[in-house]
């Protein structure tokens, strides 16, 4: 089978599956794992993410306002590789190629034409779901439910380390929120509140499945969180920490409980919480070191400076 997938999660289920030499093109923003970095790229971005949240945010309602999509597929290419199943995503015209855009772009394709699989998954049991299927899709059914297998089992040690199995009342976990954007303020939804759950906090300004959403900083100060993740979509945390000069300097930011209390943290969206692929399990043992120091230390887990940091070591 010969595979393109323009979805940076799914290329990461192919090759965790054990598929990844039949991945034969990729999107500009699949760059995980390294070994698929020489496989051709198919689409290109309207939009320099490398700016701020608001320069980007600005660049992506101008290219809206055209009635323009933010990625643009390089078909000829597409039709070059002649793949016979390519993965993109139903969710977010933001995140990546959207599956109607390519059904149309495929509308005169010559015969035989390929198969497009759309991931759309809104909570984490449905990113299992979606991964379950495109193992099936590539043939790689029994070694997506190992995978899968071997990852919850990574993932019930954790949570028995913790004492999380035996803790029925959610509400004596820690109080997060999750940033998925900074200007303008978005709350992180879909899989997010089951990630902080499983890692044992409860999401506030978020409902499973629910789309990440806009807020105010009145609704983000009466909220109140004990815990504040910072994990804006698509960056790392040196991106993400460009912005904390000027963040930190908002009286609404310096009254919250969980800046006076030095429990914020800065993690990487852009590898983990952004794509509902594999490392949402290594997304999860993140953020259950930020919400139990006192039981679960960053080396216990191996953890980076580029995956989390504090607030204070992201200002130094």
């Amino acid at each position: 089978m010969r595979i393109v997938s323009l979805l940076p999660a799914a290329t990461e289920w192919v090759c965790a599956f054990g598929a990844g030499a039949s991945l034969v093109g990729r999107s500009h923003e699949c760059d995980f794992p390294p070994e698929i970095l020489d496989r051709p790229v198919l689409t290109r971005p309207r939009v320099d993410a490398r700016g701020t949240s608001a320069e980007i945010d600005r660049q992506v309602r101008t290219v809206w306002e055209q009635g323009l999509s933010l990625y643009e597929i390089d078909w000829e290419r597409l039709r070059a590789l002649q793949p016979d199943l390519i993965l993109t995503q139903a969710q977010c015209p933001v995140c990546a190629v959207s599956v109607s855009e390519l059904e149309a772009g495929l509308a005169d394709w010559p015969a035989p034409r390929p198969q497009v699989l759309a991931m759309a998954p809104q909570t984490l049991k449905q990113v299992l779901d979606a991964a379950l299927e495109i193992g099936r899709h590539i043939g790689r059914l029994h070694e997506a439910m190992s995978y899968l297998a071997r990852a919850e089992k990574r993932l019930r040690h954790l949570r028995d380390f913790l004492g999380l199995r035996r803790r029925s009342d959610p509400s004596a976990f820690p109080r997060v929120a999750c940033i998925e954007w900074i200007e303008p303020l978005i709350v992180a939804g879909h899989w997010m509140p089951d990630v902080v759950e499983m890692a044992g906090g409860q999401a506030v300004l978020a409902e499973p499945g629910q789309p990440s959403r806009t807020i105010t900083w009145a609704e983000l100060q009466a909220a109140d969180p004990d815990v504040l993740l910072l994990m804006p979509c698509g960056f790392t945390v040196a991106q993400t920490a460009r912005e904390l000069p000027e963040l930190v300097q908002r009286p609404e930011w310096q009254a919250l409980r969980a800046v006076q209390e030095g429990r914020v943290f800065v993690l990487d969206g852009h590898a983990y919480f952004n794509r509902p692929g594999p490392r949402l399990y290594r997304s999860i043992e993140l953020v259950a070191v930020c919400l139990h120091p006192d039981r679960l230390s960053p080396e216990l887990l191996d953890v980076q400076p580029w995956e989390l940091q504090t607030l204070e070591t992201a200002l130094a």
